[in-house]
C-alpha cells in the first residue's frame, strides 16, 4: 500500500513572479517611469533591457531568481520599450 503511494506524482505549482509588484517595492525607490519614457533613454533592444534590469538588481542587492528579473523586463516591454523578441 505504501508502495502504491509513492509512484503518485507530487504537483508542483510554480507561479510567475509578479514584475508589477516586484517593479513597485524595488525601483521606483530609484526612479519614476521618467527614464523609460525621455526621448534620449539608452535602451534601445531586449537585450540592453534585461541586462539594465539586472544591474539594477545587483546594485540594489535584491538577489532576485531569474523569473524574477525576467517578469519585470517583460512588465517593461509591455508598458513601456514595445520591443519584438
Amino acid at each position: 500500500m505504501l508502495a502504491a503511494g509513492l509512484s503518485l506524482p507530487l504537483a508542483v505549482t510554480a507561479e510567475t513572479p509578479d514584475g508589477h509588484a516586484l517593479y513597485q517595492e524595488n525601483c521606483t525607490s530609484c526612479h519614476g517611469s521618467e527614464v523609460f519614457t525621455r526621448d534620449d533613454r539608452k535602451i534601445t533592444s531586449m537585450d540592453a533591457l534585461a541586462s539594465q534590469v539586472r544591474l539594477c538588481e545587483q546594485n540594489l542587492g535584491l538577489t532576485w531568481f531569474d523569473d524574477e528579473i525576467d517578469s519585470v523586463v517583460t512588465l517593461l516591454n509591455q508598458e513601456y520599450y514595445h520591443f519584438s523578441d
